[in-house]
């Protein structure tokens, strides 16, 4: 079988996998422009049978892997992601190749992705005879923002093997929550749509002591916050979540002066593009409503983030089948919620059937010592990047297969 051949190949390549992971750990780069990562990527690919492009507008590099085995219909194309940026976090994990960026560190284990990635590359290079239809790997940079996926789909990504993507797979890892080597996910929705909420309460300032000569912006703001809390409740259906926080209010310079503005800011988590939707209209009206009913203004403004994750039923059962038949039953895990945490993998999900699932890369042995994903001491342990490696050239082997009627 195919999944052993591609098991027993990762593995082989292993310690450079692992030589490559630690080698972007101590070089990491943030946001849409990565010339280091991406430089190692294309010396990491190179002497593979590839068709490589690099973005335009950012530093991607997508890379087309043809398959070499006997098919007389359409290709299939499968499509493996793996995100390349770090975040803005100075590292406190001591390590032998700990960042030597202080400001920068792969918090979130996206130099695993990209070993990972380009050991499913080595592995599919190796089994392209076995190989139906051809391969996108997607080397992605700013999944922290401010997004590199959307951009990459508007520079043909989906289109980058000369037929549109049939299906699509990306991997991420964790540093807690479940032991090392432990796999886990869940169809339908996986993590929230994030959006930003700004509103500026525009009133007339004045004297403390005279509150009646002036519209004052601070206790409409107040009474603003409570309402969207209400709406929360009274609104939106409880089997459909809708989050929102309010992390900043601010107004004013001094105790006894009665501002002009008064400004609100707000995280809004959704999982689904109906609630979604719904949220941006209701807390729109509610602001301009209670703004209206003390005879001051309101400005909303929603800036609009990453959609909904959502794995494809069909996508994640052939996902989900991979790890096991590979790993075992005991190495997977179902989620039973999904998480408010977001992913720009969600506009590829918008275009492509797909799925998207952890792995735990737990450097302790103690889940209670484990720092979470973007923690200055979250540890990764890159055992598991072969494993990886593996899964993602399985399922493109696999689906490749199914799509093609085999």
């Amino acid at each position: 079988m195919s999944g052993s051949r591609a098991l027993e190949t990762a593995r082989t390549i292993g310690p450079e996998l692992v030589a490559l992971r630690r080698a972007l750990h101590r070089i990491p780069e943030v946001g849409l422009h990565l010339p280091d990562t991406q430089a190692a990527v294309l010396d990491a690919l190179a002497g593979l049978d590839l068709e490589v492009t690099t973005g335009e507008g950012l530093s991607s590099v997508v890379a087309v892997l043809r398959g070499r085995a006997p098919h007389a219909g359409e290709r299939p194309v499968v499509l493996l992601r793996g995100d390349m940026d770090a975040l803005p976090v100075t590292e406190e994990v001591e390590v032998e190749y700990r960042s030597q960026r202080p400001g920068s560190m792969h918090a979130c284990g996206h130099d695993l992705h990209v070993a990972g990635l380009v050991g499913a590359a080595r592995v599919l290079h190796t089994l392209r005879d076995e190989l139906v239809g051809d391969v996108v790997l997607m080397f992605q940079p700013a999944e922290e923002g401010p997004g590199g996926a959307e951009p990459m789909i508007a520079e043909g990504l989906l289109e980058a093997a000369g037929r549109r993507v049939d299906a699509a797979y990306a991997v991420h890892v964790y540093s807690a929550d479940h032991p090392r080597g432990v796999w886990f996910g869940r169809p339908g929705p996986l993590m929230a749509a994030a959006d930003e909420l700004f509103v500026d309460v525009r009133g007339v300032g004045g004297h403390g002591s005279a509150p009646e000569r002036a519209q004052d912006p601070v206790p409409v703001a107040c009474e603003i916050v409570l309402a969207f809390q209400n709406a929360l409740t009274r609104q939106f259906s409880i089997w459909d979540p809708v989050v929102l926080t309010v992390g900043k209010i601010a107004a004013g310079t001094k105790e006894n002066i009665i501002p002009d503005d008064a400004r609100i800011e707000a995280t809004l988590r959704t999982f689904s593009a109906e609630h979604r939707a719904k949220a941006h209209a209701v807390f729109t009206r509610l602001a301009e409503g209670v703004a209206a009913a003390h005879g001051l203004r309101a400005e909303v403004t929603v800036a609009g983030g990453y959609p909904v994750t959502v794995n494809d039923p069909v996508e994640f059962e052939v996902a989900r089948e991979v790890v096991v038949d590979l790993f075992g039953a005991d190495r997977w895990a179902d989620m039973a919620d999904p998480e408010a945490g977001s992913e720009d993998m969600s506009f590829v999900l918008e275009e492509v059937p797909g799925a998207y699932l952890n792995v735990s890369a737990c450097a302790h042995d103690d889940l209670a010592l484990a720092e979470d994903n973007h923690s200055p001491r979250a540890a990764f342990d890159d055992s598991v990047v072969p494993d990886v490696a593996a899964a993602l050239a399985e399922m493109a082997l696999r689906r490749s297969r199914m799509l093609a009627g085999g």
